[in-house]
């Protein structure tokens, strides 16, 4: 009696466990195949409602509103600096036509033409129909104007007599002075401007300009000013006969000292600020959530991998590790990061704080590019949809390797071009416009252009670049292009045939689907390898496989 009570027993604390067990492995499969639900799948089952997907929606809305707005505002600014641009040139350039010369603005032959350009500046004032001024200090003195040339220290040259005779040594003499008495000073110091052409090198001219761009009011905003560093360079390095000159103007924005206004522009830059302390808002709760899910993610790895190693003596397999670390969370959380930095470098501007424009359009315009991005990950929940997806994941790393490859020819293509090519073409006188080019080149755009700008003077680099352009163009247009398109169309006609036909089921989509046909590993593999949830594991796979990439 006593035995078969105790047969009763043991029976029943069997049972016990493996009730337990499989409550365990159910428990554990519920929660995996929810993980893997889109939002409505999992609406659905749990009756949860989809708060990353609803904020997903709300700060897409949100945010390219604000990109537009501030968009609006930027090209104001931007707008605002070239037309400046366009009319200092002609302020201050002598006999300026409205166009530049190559890489500079003017250019001058003569001895007088270079006199009368040197003082062209001082009528500024006079003519100016524009909000601008010389720039003044705390005290209200006007910021003075320095002029500088530098010469050979010493240089005799008689080109009749072929014989010359230079210290190449550099000698610099500047003067400053008020910017408007211009005329005054130059009678004054004539002794200065009493030039040696065959010593000069280049004469400088530096002041600063002071100016308001008053067309923000129209937009209800609030004006900002702007100092412009004015550069004039009178450049004689070659000593050919030809002076250019260049203008360079470097304009930077800051707030204003002593401004006022009425109107609603005050209120509007009130209900822009609160609008940009929303969208703060709103991106800081959708970080918050995409972090979250991350956590999940990696605890519910941690409970995948356990119960793995337990019951089949294996470790997850790095594609299924991969399923669970979802790169759509870090790509959405970047995006709030950037649009986060961007509206408060924004919010600065709007209080007139911060006056830097490029920089927070470059925050702004990269969280908008990735936040557009992130939507494709609802539309992977599709299976027609999730063809482009699933495409790029397989092809990406052949693609890599091959672009590899090809870049060692194009950049020595690009070296080639630019040492042989520069100095007879405009498109090869730099490695980025070199670069450029034949990037256009294997795009099919501007070929005859290309072709037909090479200076024929040299017989010789006629005839290379002639040959250098066709090999160039055969190469790339009609096979390294034709390559580059065959591994996409391999990985899209590999992708297409596994949606008909299945796709290979991994450890994890057997568990999901209740499969028990796991290879278990030896009892000589269980003393080797630790218990460690590690994403460093291997993952048994037939190599026919390799290139196939699944997403949850």
């Amino acid at each position: 009696m006593e035995l078969l009570v105790r047969y009763l027993d043991r029976s029943s604390s069997n049972s016990s466990v493996l009730t337990s067990e499989v409550f365990k492995e159910e428990n554990l499969r519920d929660d995996l195949k929810y993980y893997f639900m889109s939002p409505c799948e999992k609406y659905r089952a749990r009756r949860h409602i989809p708060w990353k997907l609803v904020v997903q929606i709300l700060k897409i809305v949100m945010i390219t509103t604000q990109l537009i707005l501030f968009g609006l505002s930027n090209q104001l600014v931007v707008s605002y600096k070239e037309e400046n641009m366009m009319a200092l040139k002609n302020l201050l350039l002598k006999d300026y036509t409205g166009v530049d010369e190559d890489d500079y603005s003017v250019a001058v032959y003569t001895q007088q033409h270079v006199y009368d350009s040197l003082f062209y500046y001082s009528q500024l004032g006079r003519l100016s129909v524009g909000p601008l001024s010389y720039r003044e200090d705390e005290h209200g003195d006007v910021l003075p104007l320095i002029i500088c040339k530098e010469y050979y220290k010493r240089s005799s040259v008689e080109p009749s007599n072929e014989a010359y005779d230079i210290d190449a040594q550099l000698e610099t003499v500047c003067m400053s002075h008020d910017p408007k008495t211009a005329n005054q000073w130059k009678t004054q110091n004539s002794s200065f401007f009493d030039l040696d052409f065959y010593r000069l090198v280049d004469i400088k001219i530096t002041f600063q300009l002071s100016g308001i761009n008053l067309q923000t009011v129209r937009s209800r905003e609030l004006p900002d000013c702007y100092s412009f560093y004015i550069t004039i360079t009178f450049d004689n390095q070659c000593h050919s006969g030809k002076v250019q000159i260049f203008l360079d103007i470097d304009s930077q924005s800051c707030p204003c000292r002593d401004w006022k206004i009425s109107g609603t522009a005050q209120k509007n830059t009130h209900y822009l600020l609160v609008f940009d302390g929303f969208v703060i808002a709103v991106c800081l709760t959708s970080a918050v959530l995409c972090s979250r899910s991350i956590v999940l993610a990696v605890r519910l790895l941690q409970r995948f991998s356990r119960f793995f190693h337990e019951n089949y003596s294996r470790k997850v397999c790095d594609d299924d590790q991969n399923e669970f670390l979802n790169g759509w969370y870090v790509l959405v959380i970047v995006s709030d990061l950037l649009a986060i930095i961007g509206s408060i470098l924004k919010m600065e501007i709007q209080a007139k704080s911060l006056t830097n424009y490029d920089v927070c359009s470059i925050f702004l315009g990269t969280s908008t590019l990735l936040v557009w991005v992130g939507v494709i990950r609802y539309l992977g929940y599709f299976q027609k949809y999730n063809v482009l997806i699933l495409t790029m994941k397989a092809a990406f790393p052949k693609v890599l390797r091959f672009c590899c490859c090809a870049g060692m020819i194009y950049l020595g293509y690009t070296f080639c071009g630019w040492i042989v090519l520069g100095p007879y073409h405009e498109k090869f006188e730099g490695l980025s416009r070199v670069a450029e080019c034949l990037f256009s080149l294997l795009n099919g755009d501007d070929m005859f252009t290309t072709f037909a700008q090479l200076k024929d003077k040299n017989t010789l680099v006629w005839l290379f670049s002639r040959a250098y352009l066709y090999s160039f163009i055969s190469l790339f247009v009609y096979m390294v292009l034709s390559l580059f398109i065959a591994l996409i169309t391999d990985s899209y006609e590999t992708i297409k045939r596994f949606q008909r036909d299945g796709f290979p089921l991994t450890d994890l989509q057997k568990f999901l689907k209740e499969h028990k046909d796991f290879p278990v590993a030896e009892e000589s593999s269980q003393t080797d390898v630790p218990i460690k949830y590690s994403v460093l594991c291997c993952c048994q796979r037939t190599p026919e496989i390799d290139d196939v990439v699944l997403i949850s």
